[in-house]
C-alpha cells in the first residue's frame, strides 16, 4: 500500500508539473506502480496474505472467546 500511496503523490506531482519530479521520466514516476504489483504478486505466490488473513481471524476468535467469557461470569450469589 506504501507503494501505490508513493506512486499517486509522484504522478500528481508529475502530471501537475510541480517541484523537480516534473524533470523525472516517465518511467521513474511509474516506478512505484510495478513495485507494488511485484509486491501482492509475491504476498499471493508465497502465501503470506493467506497467512496474515489466518492470524487476523485467529486474533479476532480468540478475542470473541475471551469476551464471552468475561461476559458469563456473574456475581456471586447472595447469601439467604
Amino acid at each position: 500500500m506504501l507503494f501505490l500511496g508513493i506512486g499517486l503523490v509522484l504522478l500528481t506531482l508529475k502530471w501537475l508539473e510541480i517541484g523537480f519530479i516534473a524533470n523525472w521520466d516517465w518511467w521513474q514516476v511509474l516506478l512505484p506502480f510495478l513495485l507494488a504489483f511485484l509486491w501482492w504478486a509475491w504476498a499471493d505466490w508465497s502465501g503470506y496474505s493467506k497467512r496474515k488473513e489466518a492470524e487476523k481471524m485467529e486474533r479476532r476468535r480468540l478475542r470473541r472467546i475471551a469476551k464471552s467469557r468475561a461476559a458469563l461470569r456473574a456475581p456471586p450469589p447472595r447469601p439467604r
